[in-house]
């Protein structure tokens, strides 16, 4: 009995998140979304909860988990920098930009995300926003005709609004 009390206390925002969205398969992607906006990726231990909770298969929570690229099963920072890697931004310099944000950061190579996690650093197909070429957006927000000097400017103000600057 201690042991499901604790339980229950350990999992109440994912309770609260599965109360919300309604105790069925067909809210299993609304329920991830919330889970990943609330821990910034889906911890493993929490997909098999939600798998319980729902009463459907593992495997089908991690399916849905790993086929989407919105969701990730590692931590990713506070600022998700995705950089757009499409047909007209590669072409007007995408990579450039690219570098010049992992460099800036100080990320090794092989790594997306900071050891501090404040930074995950991701290219990405398309940012649905050409005619801005070469685009990245930070979290929610996009910036268009990006130059790796205009990267590096908004890197800072982002280190700068963390008082780390």
């Amino acid at each position: 009995m201690t042991q499901d009390l604790s339980s229950a206390r350990k999992f109440e925002k994912i309770n609260g998140i599965i109360e919300k969205n309604g105790k069925s398969q067909s809210a299993l992607i609304p329920i991830l979304q919330a889970v990943q906006t609330e821990y910034r990726y889906l911890p493993e231990e929490i997909l098999t909860y939600i798998a319980t909770a729902l009463g459907i298969p593992a495997a089908t929570v991690f399916g849905v988990a790993t086929f989407y690229a919105q969701f990730s099963l590692e931590p990713k920072g506070k600022y998700v920098v995705r950089v757009c890697d499409g047909t007209a931004c590669h072409v007007r310099g995408s990579m450039p930009v690219y570098d010049a944000i992992i460099k800036k950061i100080g990320l090794k190579e092989g790594k997306f995300t900071t050891s501090d996690l404040r930074f995950t650093v991701e290219t990405v197909a398309c940012l649905g926003a050409c005619g801005l070429a070469p685009v990245l957006m930070v979290n929610d927000k996009v910036y268009g005709q990006m130059t790796a000097e205009a990267a590096e400017i908004i890197i800072d103000a982002l280190l700068k609004e963390e008082g780390l600057v």
